[in-house]
């Protein structure tokens, strides 16, 4: 195991503590804020760039997205999601915290499930080589049509509901994260940044209409786990990211199961909604 794939997992760890308390602090600033509109969109974004609280969230956000790219130079894609997989658990810890309310049994265990994968990853990289290669302009390009297809229909059918504007979200910025990974190959890919900032974009109107809708966990509960289990998907399938040999290889599946499923986990553990009577009217 090099050196520059450590310091890529450890920049993937900050970078998922980062934007999973930059969603909390959005979340927590967004359901009381006057109710968001695609209408009005500039309005709308007065209202949520004005909050002190909620421009500090997108802020350190911002900056986690800033280590991922780092961590995406440094290690493969499939081990920078599965490593950042991880930050749900600080995300469910945090909106514990701030509910006052004791954890439900599938959140337990969803922040178990998520912290033994971690485990897991971390022993089988002693049997990771190289770290893939870059993957066919015309197969990204595909897999980018088709996430925004698919989120365009969920935003369109479940528009009132939290957790498919979060799975919207979470499908975009997936994509946003597959264009990210060719991008930073460098060269004639630097063509996919528009792309990436599209995906990234639409996320974020997706993930904050969602915010008003429902929790935390249902809303970027929901975000994480697509975005996390996609591009690891896209690591093996697109960037060619081989798996170890014998027993490492059977633990590398082993913990990419785990930190999804403990993500899914706590996703379905968080139905509640937030009333709408809490959501503010427009001004």
């Amino acid at each position: 195991m090099t050196a520059a794939l450590l310091g890529g997992l450890a920049l993937a760890l900050a970078s998922a503590g980062a934007l999973n308390w930059g969603y909390f602090a959005q979340h927590q600033a967004a359901v009381r804020l006057p109710k968001l509109s695609l209408r009005r969109p500039i309005h709308s974004l007065v209202v949520l760039f004005v909050d002190r609280r909620w421009l500090a969230g997108f802020l350190v956000g911002i900056g986690g997205w800033v280590l991922y790219v780092a961590a995406l130079k440094l290690a493969p894609l499939s081990l920078v999601q599965a490593t950042s997989a991880g930050g749900i658990g600080l995300l469910a810890l945090l909106a514990w915290r701030a509910t006052g309310t004791r954890p439900q049994t599938g959140e337990l265990a969803g922040v178990g499930a998520a912290l033994v994968g971690l485990v897991l990853l971390g022993a089988s990289l002693a049997g990771q080589h190289g770290a893939g290669r870059q993957a066919a302009v015309g197969s990204v390009v595909l897999w980018l049509v088709v996430s925004a297809a698919a989120a365009g229909t969920l935003a369109l059918v479940g528009h009132r509901t939290a957790a498919a504007l979060g799975a919207a979200a979470g499908l975009l910025y997936a994509a946003g994260d597959v264009a990210t990974k060719a991008a930073v190959g460098g060269g004639a890919r630097f063509a996919f940044v528009p792309a990436l900032l599209a995906c990234h974009g639409l996320a974020f109107v997706a993930l904050q209409l969602g915010f008003q809708r429902g929790t935390a966990l249902a809303t970027a509960g929901v975000a994480t786990l697509l975005t996390n289990a996609l591009p690891i998907v896209a690591g093996t399938a697109l960037f060619h990211e081989g798996l170890p040999d014998g027993a490492l290889g059977a633990l590398r599946v082993l913990a990419f199961v785990a930190v999804v499923a403990g993500a899914a986990g706590l996703a379905r553990a968080e139905p509640a909604a937030v009333p709408d009577n809490a959501l503010g009217q427009p001004a």
